[in-house]
């Protein structure tokens, strides 16, 4: 699939998956130091009672290893962006509460509305000087959504909207029934495939991000852990698919890419895959889909309802 909006960050990608087109990217801070406003840093400081540090466009697992130490230190809190629209935030959780991080990364992103950036994440981690790792107490805080997504539409009409991993954090909580924030692909498979086992009784959408080929690997640019991750996921696909009845249809796709054979650590921009499964359907060639919002066209039209953007890929 192409991707229609403008960027190729995990908030346009998804969003756009789920029918919102972004015709005007997000704002994204330049990569010098100093990356953010003079204004943003005095009330991020004054908001947040802590002096920031880094102010620059970074790598997450390098940024830490620099500035850890002075962040135990004195208890400030180490802000650096990316090529995508970010405002991240990282303290290390002995020096900084999981809790206080997140009220700092709330008072950020209300800043962060007035210059359009996308999401502010909270990046908790832990260690010493030379050793430090980050946790899984990750937190994304995303800008409002600018018009509904196939959740919205598929909640109004009854469907049961379930997000698993970071879903609810990229909409917000926005649309969905129920949130379940499991970290890494392990857990949110484990999560899908309980999910199916017990059912709902009623019409579930799920949504499932799995964030490790990205994070773990893609942005590190590590080749061999992007493959053995993919593979990881294939080997639970049989499952899986065993556990869908007659009418249940599963979509696998991407909100962007992240080459791990590129030069830098950013995301790719490039087509992404997309792959329909339904038991009682027969193989086709679905093309090259000129816009992510063919997944949600075809996701309101299997529920029974319809969404303004994208074209079905299913005539029926």
């Amino acid at each position: 699939m192409k991707q229609k909006s403008k960027g190729k960050d995990t908030t346009t990608g998804h969003w756009e998956l789920a029918g919102v087109v972004m015709e005007q990217g997000f704002h994204v801070f330049p990569a010098e130091f100093p990356s953010f406003p003079p204004d943003l840093v005095i009330r991020f400081e004054d908001a947040t009672g802590h002096r920031l540090l880094g102010n620059k466009a970074a790598s997450g697992t390098q940024i830490i290893e620099e500035l850890g130490p002075i962040q135990q230190s004195d208890g400030g809190l180490i802000c650096y962006t990316s090529a995508d629209s970010v405002f991240q935030v990282a303290a290390h959780e002995q020096v900084v509460p999981l809790e206080e991080l997140y009220r700092c990364c709330r008072s950020a992103r209300k800043i962060c509305d007035e210059y359009n950036i996308a999401r502010v994440i909270a990046r908790p981690f832990e260690g010493s000087t030379g050793s430090y790792s980050r946790t899984a107490g990750r937190r994304d805080y995303s800008i409002e959504l600018p018009s509904p997504t196939m959740l919205d539409i598929l909640q109004e009409s009854g469907v049961e909207t379930v997000g698993i991993g970071k879903i609810g954090d990229i909409f917000d909580h926005q649309g969905l029934t129920h949130s379940l924030p499991d970290k890494g692909n392990a857990k949110c498979m484990a999560r899908l495939k309980s999910a199916l086992q017990q059912g709902s009784g009623v019409d579930q959408m799920i949504f499932v991000n799995l964030i490790d080929t990205d994070m773990l690997y893609g942005h590190r640019r590590d080749s061999l852990g992007y493959y053995r991750a993919i593979e990881a996921i294939d080997r639970e696909l049989p499952d899986i698919m065993d556990l869908l009845g007659y009418e249940d249809f599963l979509i696998i796709s991407a909100d962007h890419g992240c080459d791990p054979g590129f030069r830098g650590t950013d995301h790719t921009r490039e087509f992404v895959p997309l792959i329909f499964y339904q038991p009682n359907r027969d193989p086709v060639d679905l093309g090259i889909r000129e816009s992510f919002t063919d997944v949600a066209a075809t996701v309101c039209k299997l529920f029974g309802t319809t969404h303004h953007c994208g074209s079905p890929f299913l005539s029926a």
